[in-house]
């Protein structure tokens, strides 16, 4: 009973957690940030990435302000006050983790410089970590606030809606930038000029840089945060129904509290496991934390519940976002991307054809996981057992967060390095953690999207509970009729944000090769390139590519639950998850593949850099970069945000 009484004061817990991530703000900022050029190439890339989100937060907030009104009409002050708060944290957690990466990136290089590669790790690690215990701690207290006021699963729904609306908009908008500057400086500067990686000559390099943090820092962020608080207001909507419902209701908010703690105790962790390979001493980070969490889950669901079934509901979740990831490494760090590499010895047209091939083959694994981790949890405590597998798998998200956001600042690390010129040695130490990062970053997505699959399913069974629907028919041609257009959306959406990054990229590759022609002695390194000019037309492109492709997620379901019918919106959903997690899986990790086909052969493999193996292997990175970093994450926005909106407007569909 002392945890039920204490489950209304969570919030107290996620305000030390913040307090915390600041605090390592703090410690991160007093390490040396190196020398005057250095210097101004990290303020550049700061710069750029605080710009573009003021920018995509004064747009947004357009949007807020109008379904802030709506809501209000339409429900309650108190629904759309639960929507600003979600808003506000996923918006807060985004522009405290970018103001900790761009900041770490630089100290990084200079701890490389001063101390090796353990202190570089440290450094890159805890610049990560305020990220991810800013995303748990901002959860914790959004959720906990809602809970400590209302205790009531309608208004807590709008929190959800909000992080959702924030997360889709941050991670198209962000995907667009950095994949546009990447295929620019990548086209332009390797192919063409024949220039190194993150040389200083190339105009696009600040800009794809920046575009490390706006996409895997911030929109990453959001997308995590949005899973994490979804799959626990689902549990908590579904625990309503359940006895003693208080009890249900709260015990994924007491769960993830005490995530928050096990995350914050895996960040302690690394100066333990900073001396072990830096891939090792991520993983074993993260199974720190997750080993902590599920100690004490077990505890707190037998106090809660008095039962310790539940758990076995929780673990399956645990099991399956570490099994997804592992899959996801697999196909992306393992032997199949040494076979795609040696392929780029044909030509880019068979890279190109291997690495679709492995992005197909990459969706088995991880769905069979997800069908078992589905079947087993609910075989424990039903739809309820869903939605609390969900929250297993995100309960550690502090922890997850932190390595997924170490990646982008390891991978600025190694480009001030060399822009810098701090030497072959030190770019070694920062390639070395960049290709932890590499690795991390693919084991995210994987979870993110294994996440997203658990976290639209709890969603949509809260939906249907919402709704009053006993069935869904596939025999009733309105049900047919949603879910083939609920398979159509992720579809339609890849399509908007593929083509989005090819006119973003146009612009960009037009702009380096004027800048190449146009500014005397730039090739020859004796005059600068307008890097702000590259930064503003991927910004304008971005912010104005955005915009349609989250409207569209919104205004979908409305339009087919008040056209077809609740049933049929139950259809569309199916469609919609169906499709999204195996388009999701397919495009990050066929585009992860090839990234990492063009590193292996970076480090000397078939002829190395400069040669025509090289060339082909960059051309299959360039198709797999808007696959891997803008439409594949998106669709895991996409399946969550279209869920949660049709719970939140289920009472006036009914």
């Amino acid at each position: 009973m002392v945890l039920i009484n204490l489950a209304p004061y969570s919030f107290i817990l996620g305000i030390l957690g913040l307090v915390f991530a600041l605090g390592l703000y703090t410690v991160v900022k007093r390490y040396p940030g190196g020398n005057p050029l250095m210097r101004e190439i990290a303020e550049a890339i700061h710069s750029g990435a605080m710009i573009f989100l003021r920018r995509e937060y004064t747009a947004i907030s357009v949007f807020i302000i109008l379904v802030f009104a709506t809501l209000w009409i339409l429900f309650s002050i108190y629904t759309s006050l639960a929507f600003l708060l979600g808003a506000g944290c996923s918006m807060l957690a985004g522009f405290i983790g970018m103001k900790g990466s761009t900041r770490a990136a630089v100290r990084t290089t200079q701890g490389a410089i001063d101390q090796g590669a353990a202190r570089a790790l440290t450094i890159a690690f805890q610049g990560g970590a305020v990220m991810g215990i800013s995303v748990a701690a901002l959860g914790v207290i959004g959720i906990g606030l809602l809970y400590f006021f209302t205790k009531n699963s309608a208004i807590i729904n709008g929190f959800a809606m909000g992080a959702s609306s924030i997360a889709l908009f941050a991670r198209v908008g962000g995907g667009i930038f950095t994949k546009s500057a990447d295929v620019g400086a990548d086209l332009v500067g390797k192919v063409e000029a024949g220039i190194p990686e993150d040389d200083p000559r190339n105009p696009g390099v600040i800009a794809d840089n920046v575009g490390d943090n706006v996409g895997d820092t911030a929109g990453m962020g959001a997308d995590l945060f949005e899973s994490y608080v979804g799959s626990v207001i689902a549990a908590m909507a579904l625990g309503v129904s359940l006895t003693p419902a208080l009890n249900h209701m709260a015990l994924p908010l007491i769960l993830i509290s005490w995530g928050l703690v096990s995350s914050v105790l895996g960040v302690f962790s690394i100066e333990v496991l900073k001396n072990f390979n830096p891939q090792s001493a991520l993983r074993n980070s993260t199974y720190f934390s997750g080993l902590v969490f599920l100690v004490g889950a077990f505890f707190v669901i037998r106090i809660v519940v008095g039962s310790t079934g539940i758990f076995w509901a929780v673990l399956t979740g645990v099991f399956a976002g570490v099994l997804i990831g592992l899959e996801s490494e697999y196909f992306t760090a393992g032997p199949p991307v040494k076979a795609l590499a040696k392929t780029a010895q044909s030509g880019s047209a068979p890279i190109i054809i291997s690495g679709l091939a492995i992005g197909f083959e990459s969706t088995i694994l991880p769905l069979l996981t997800l069908a078992a981790a589905i079947f087993l949890s609910f075989q424990v405590a039903g739809l309820y057992g869903i939605a609390l597998a969900a929250v297993g798998m995100l309960s550690t998200i502090g922890i997850v967060m932190t390595t997924d956001s170490y990646g982008p600042i390891a991978d600025n690390a190694g480009g001030i390095a060399e822009m810098s010129k701090a030497g072959p040695s030190i770019r070694k130490i920062t390639d070395k953690l960049d290709a932890s990062g590499n690795t991390t970053a693919a084991i995210g997505k994987g979870f993110a999207i294994g996440s997203a699959a658990l976290t639209a399913l709890a969603l949509f069974s809260a939906y249907q509970k919402t709704a009053g629907l006993e069935t869904i028919s596939l025999t009733n041609v309105t049900t047919v009729i949603g879910l083939l257009l609920g398979a159509l959306m992720p579809f339609m959406i890849a399509a908007l944000t593929m083509k989005a990054v090819g006119r973003a990229a146009d612009k960009m590759v037009f702009e380096i090769r004027r800048q190449f022609k146009e500014i005397k002695g730039l090739l020859e390194g004796n005059a600068k390139p307008d890097s702000d000019r590259c930064i503003d037309i991927v910004t304008r492109s971005a912010l104005q590519e955005m915009i349609l492709p989250g409207i569209l997620a919104i205004i979908s379901p409305l339009l087919v639950g008040f056209l077809l019918g609740p049933e049929a919106l139950g259809g569309f959903l199916a469609g919609a998850t169906a499709c999204g997690v195996l388009l999701g899986i397919f495009m990050a990790n066929s585009g992860a593949a090839w990234d990492n086909a063009k590193k292996y052969i970076e480090e000397g493999h078939f002829g190395g850099k400069g040669t025509v193996v090289h060339a082909a292997a960059v051309i299959g990175d360039t198709v797999g970069d808007p696959l891997k970093d803008t439409s594949g994450p998106s669709m895991n926005i996409l399946i969550k945000l279209m869920a949660v909106v049709s719970l939140v407007f289920a009472p006036l569909i009914m």
